[in-house]
């Protein structure tokens, strides 16, 4: 079994409250689940109004088939308009 995970770190352009965050994260929470079949959700901070970090997970049982999978989920982050990718840390682990 195969495993891979990571956080995504975002920068997000005129969020000045919460529900504007909030917004946009569901906005690109939802792209990335329409795209790929991968568990994703935001993971940290939630109380910061500009700024999100995105933690996604897949599992699979061919390495190189969930690297290309997370290179295009990354790909993807980085094409979103409304936010830039600042950091990124992904994993591919093994079982």
């Amino acid at each position: 079994m195969v495993v891979g995970y990571g956080i995504l770190t975002l920068r997000l352009y005129d969020c000045h409250s919460l529900k504007e965050k909030r917004s946009v994260v569901k906005s690109f929470i939802g792209r990335i689940q329409r795209h790929f079949k991968v568990s994703v959700a935001e993971v940290g901070d939630n109380d910061i109004h500009q700024k999100a970090q995105i933690g996604f997970a897949l599992v699979g049982n061919d390495r190189r088939l969930i690297n290309a999978i997370m290179d295009r989920l990354l790909e993807m982050a980085h094409a979103f308009d409304a936010a830039e990718v600042v950091d990124s840390e992904m994993e591919i682990m093994t079982l």
